[in-house]
């Protein structure tokens, strides 16, 4: 069986550097999500600091993405932990899911793993900016 190459994801400089500062201060208890964010940001390509990917998912963007293996669609915003609310829509870059999604651009799909071990699929639909200004 042929193990499958993750898509190419792109940061801003702002996001790696706060991502990183992120992952190296996670409590242990999250050890797992530190894992999976930090293979993203491992891999990431960067951009010069001030400029912002187009159609690419970024802290604070609004992501809707569609479940591959249920059709499911969803809209969620991407936010620090902190923030994290899923009531009101917003998930955690220290989810698999969230970071999963970091650096995704529209149309491009990717495989992630649950925290229960199970692999899912999901494919970006939109993406759109942060509503607030400063994000």
């Amino acid at each position: 069986m042929a193990i499958e190459r993750k898509p190419r994801i792109v940061l801003t400089a702002q996001d790696h550097e706060r991502l990183s500062i992120l992952a190296r201060t996670a409590s242990s208890a999250m050890q797992d999500a530190t894992i999976a964010l930090t293979g993203e940001l491992d891999r990431a390509h960067v951009l010069a600091k001030g400029r912002y990917p187009e159609h690419t998912v970024f802290m604070g963007c609004e992501v809707e993405f569609r479940d591959d293996t249920t059709g499911k669609v969803q809209t969620v915003t991407l936010v620090y932990p902190g923030e994290a609310d899923i009531s009101q829509g917003k998930i955690s870059v220290l989810t698999p899911i969230g970071a999963a999604l970091i650096g995704m651009r529209a149309g491009h799909s990717i495989t992630w793993e649950t925290r229960a071990g199970d692999l899912k699929r999901l494919t970006v639909i939109d993406v759109r900016e942060p509503k607030e200004a400063g994000l």
